[in-house]
């Protein structure tokens, strides 16, 4: 039980800290021992091709599109295509009021995943961006990600996910608010260290002559191209001025929902990405791999539960005040996390409660996205989250 507990407690505080501490390290490292030369900059205006996906967003397309128009980047090299396949709502006929943009529409919905397959057979251009419909990007967004390609090295860019806070903001959207803070610090250690670990569909790039076509059955579309152009030998870039903005999940049913649905498709995404899972074969990107994703989808929730499983055994066994100081530490910790979800519920924000409850409310979905995969029940296409 002892040695059960000590190496819970070291995935979970590894996983969620001490790798971020160690990379932390590892980049200062390589910093210090790097040329201390400054690489001279350079400017390259190549065609891009801005994909965007996009169902039932009448919504917000045309907002959408008015973003787009408004990037800075040449007209005549970049190039704008729509996939709105099963869309039941005004969004293809919205999207025909605009010449510029090239619509691609089929009635029947197969999912993201098909839609992105049926997108790439009309890229003629060497880049090629994927883009949410529901987010707004900043105005240097492409010139800031295809400078990157610059280093032959670099075979797509990862964009920054940015959530809009408001003064109203539910407890749900501060702490995604949080979380996506968290991770794009990990992204830019990361990057820096070698490469960024899953670039995140709201906003991600890569070279077009590197796409291979995703089995239409992928939750995790993004997550699984970005890495299987790392397992061909190419870094994924972070470009952190590169940001896609958009709103919160409208409650925490919603954010449940995805991050159900993540979880699935995170264990989807181990299996198809099995390689990976080999350090001797890819040193730094299973490294990576495995300390920032497949513990967090894996060992990590599982440890929580064993950390305070053998906890109460070891506390039934022996009167050490050790035990007992542990045990009400995590019984603490999960008063705050219940308390953060009555919180929640009623749209009251608190951020000591917001924390652990978001931090625990991950976990737990994890539990119910794997066995959403168990049973094979979680499909490819892509449900619309209500935001607010």
């Amino acid at each position: 039980m002892v040695v059960i507990f000590w190496i819970s407690l070291f995935v979970v505080f590894y996983n969620y800290i001490g790798y971020g501490i160690l990379l932390y390290l590892l980049v200062k490292g390589k910093n210090f021992f790097a040329s201390r030369e400054t690489p001279a900059s350079t400017a390259i205006e190549p065609a891009v091709t801005l994909v965007i996906a996009a169902y039932n967003e009448a919504g917000f397309i045309a907002a959408k599109i008015r973003n787009t128009f408004e990037l800075d980047y040449p007209q005549d090299k970049l190039e704008l295509i729509c996939i709105t396949d099963g869309s039941t709502d005004q969004t293809p006929d919205i999207l025909r009021n605009y010449p510029r943009v090239k619509l691609l529409h089929e009635v029947q919905r197969n999912g993201k995943t098909a839609a992105l397959n049926r997108a790439m057979q009309h890229v003629t251009t060497p880049l090629v961006i994927f883009c949410d419909a529901n987010t707004l990007l900043n105005r240097e967004a492409i010139r800031n990600i295809v400078k990157h390609y610059a280093d032959e090295t670099v075979g797509g860019v990862a964009g920054e996910k940015k959530i809009i806070r408001s003064d109203n903001e539910n407890t749900a959207g501060a702490g995604e608010g949080i979380y996506w803070k968290y991770e794009s610090f990990l992204k830019r250690l990361d990057a820096d260290w070698y490469t960024v670990v899953g670039a995140a569909g709201e906003l991600f790039s890569i070279r077009t002559a590197l796409f291979q076509p995703v089995e239409k059955e992928v939750i995790l579309d993004d997550f699984i191209i970005s890495l299987r152009i790392n397992e061909r030998g190419y870094r994924i870039a972070y470009a952190p001025d590169a940001y896609a903005m958009e709103t919160p999940s409208s409650d925490i049913r919603e954010e449940h929902k995805r991050k159900v649905r993540i979880s699935a498709g995170g264990f989807q995404a181990i299996v198809k990405l099995k390689a990976l899972l080999n350090i001797f074969r890819y040193p730094k990107l299973s490294f990576q791999y495995i300390s920032h994703r497949v513990l967090r989808w894996t060992l990590s929730p599982l440890s929580l539960l064993l950390l305070l499983l053998t906890n109460i055994i070891l506390v039934q066994e022996t009167a050490a005040w050790w035990w007992y100081g542990c045990l009400v530490a995590q019984l603490l910790f999960y008063i705050a996390a219940f308390t953060g979800f009555v919180l929640a519920e009623k749209q009251i924000k608190n951020r000591l409660f917001q924390i652990p409850f978001y931090f625990l409310f991950m976990n737990i979905a994890v539990y119910q996205g794997f066995f959403r995969y168990l049973k094979g029940n979680q499909s490819a296409a892509w449900e619309k989250s209500k935001r607010r």
